[in-house]
């Protein structure tokens, strides 16, 4: 009985110490004209993630054009995971999400899909006929095997990391591509989870903080 309320214990002083790191790790820019900028704002687009995946130790027969692909498919459903989540909840918020399937046609229609990165933020916003843009990234490292995860989740009923992350969210305003917000949070990444499933979990954290919230 003892041994089990040790572990307990453990186990909530583990959980209250991440839920602190996850808290200090958050970074929140925003610009001092910020409110009188998104007062105009009616509809906005979400671009693909940036995003970039590296490994604390290569596997055997890494291939870094495979390892590209998956940054890239990865990006889109991170994406679309984020406009799922804002779409539910969009009632919450003073501006609409443009569907990232009509955002995806128009930059390919345009020729910039692949090099948005050197494209102006206005000049894509004019593309996209809205008002501002979400421009995202997501860099992370994964940290231990996916095989191990699962013998975890087998085992002690939960997976833990096998990633770690950090997640940038950047709105940028239509009219001069000026930077509006920036939102910075580190995050762990489970087992089980698609760039979708990653995003929706992600969002929950940092919806609250978007400047567009209803007050």
């Amino acid at each position: 009985m003892k041994i089990k309320f040790i572990i307990a214990f453990v186990l909530i002083v583990s959980s209250l110490t991440v839920k602190a790191q996850l808290e200090r790790s958050k970074q929140l820019f925003s610009a001092p004209n910020l409110k009188e900028a998104i007062s105009t704002h009616k509809k906005v687009a979400i671009l693909p993630l940036n995003v970039t995946i590296g490994y604390k130790r290569l596997p055997k027969g890494f291939d870094a054009e495979g390892n590209k692909l998956e940054e890239a498919k990865m990006g889109i459903n991170m994406q679309q995971g984020m406009y799922t989540y804002l779409l539910r909840v969009s009632s919450d918020f003073t501006v609409s999400f443009q569907d990232v399937e009509r955002t995806n046609a128009l930059l390919k229609k345009a020729g910039v899909f692949d090099k948005m990165d050197e494209q102006l933020v206005d000049d894509l916003c004019k593309i996209l006929e809205v008002d501002a843009v979400i421009k995202s990234s997501y860099a992370y490292e994964k940290t231990g095997s996916e095989a191990g995860a699962i013998a975890k989740a087998l085992v002690l009923g939960y997976g833990g990391s096998t990633a770690s992350g950090d997640l940038v969210l950047q709105i940028y305003d239509g009219k001069d591509g000026n930077l509006l917000w920036r939102f910075y949070k580190q995050m762990n990444e489970g087992s089980f989870q698609s760039g979708s499933e990653l995003m929706v979990r992600m969002m929950k954290k940092v919806a609250r903080n978007l400047p567009y919230s209803k007050e």
